[in-house]
């Protein structure tokens, strides 16, 4: 089960986590309802009014996946979060690959993942997580962030939806050691794929070039393969392609 654990106030509650993680158990939340400077993929901010929205960090020892197969913990975190957001305020939540989670075409939590290895084993992984909750209004440049109090019209309760997706983390990532889990967990991550319908999609790869291409399939260190208009398939890891939504890149 979880152990929560309440700061004050912190920079990152990944790097306030890492710091402490060899004298913790796993299952240790860091959470704080002020976060300064929340850190994203490839360096990426994080946005978030104090005391209204969700901003912690999982850290999970040992967890039953080899290194090469580290996607899967993204996997299940990015579920946990789609499926208690789902049961807080209804369908349209989507995971945006690789674990942004999206309601409609808008952001509503982005998270880290952040590991370490001993040989090909994971030895900690770090799960930082950002939910907009209660936050009604976005100052930053963020194209299109939106909160549940935006979608539902009413505020949340923060702490009972930190402990669902906590709680559903573990349960996801426990179950990993078995491989129709796994197989399960990867069909229902595909499932919950934004843009993941069979159609051509507008893209952008690392050079600038736009392109129509459809979902042809996520490996489990995470790659991604797209069938481009052409008839080719191409693999991208992370920030090597991009969606781009009403003419944004994203």
């Amino acid at each position: 089960m979880p152990h929560y654990i309440k700061v004050s106030q912190t920079a990152s509650t990944n790097t306030y986590l890492s710091r402490l993680a060899a004298t913790l158990p796993g299952g240790t939340v860091i959470y704080t309802p002020s976060q300064t400077a929340g850190r994203g993929q490839k360096g990426n901010s994080w946005e978030s009014e104090d005391g209204k929205n969700l901003t912690f960090s999982h850290l999970l020892k040992r967890p039953p996946v080899k290194a090469r197969d580290q996607f899967y913990l993204s996997e299940a975190a990015a579920l946990a979060v789609v499926e208690a957001l789902t049961a807080e305020a209804g369908d349209g939540f989507t995971v945006k690959w690789p674990n942004d989670v999206y309601w409609q075409d808008k952001k509503v939590c982005g998270m880290l993942l952040e590991n370490s290895l001993d040989g090909s084993d994971i030895a900690t992984c770090i799960v930082g997580i950002g939910i907009n909750v209660n936050q009604e209004r976005f100052l930053s440049d963020a194209p299109n962030p939106v909160s549940l109090v935006n979608i539902t019209g009413h505020e949340h309760d923060l702490m009972a939806l930190l402990k669902r997706v906590c709680s559903r983390i573990e349960e996801l990532v426990d179950s990993l050691g078995d491989d129709n889990a796994r197989k399960d967990l990867h069909e229902r991550y595909m499932e919950a794929l934004y843009r993941n319908d069979g159609q051509q999609h507008p893209y952008e790869d690392a050079a600038g070039n736009r392109f129509m291409a459809s979902v042809a399939g996520i490996a489990p260190d995470g790659t991604l393969t797209l069938l481009h208009e052409d008839g080719t398939t191409h693999s991208y890891l992370f920030k090597e392609v991009k969606h781009i939504i009403n003419d944004t890149v994203l």
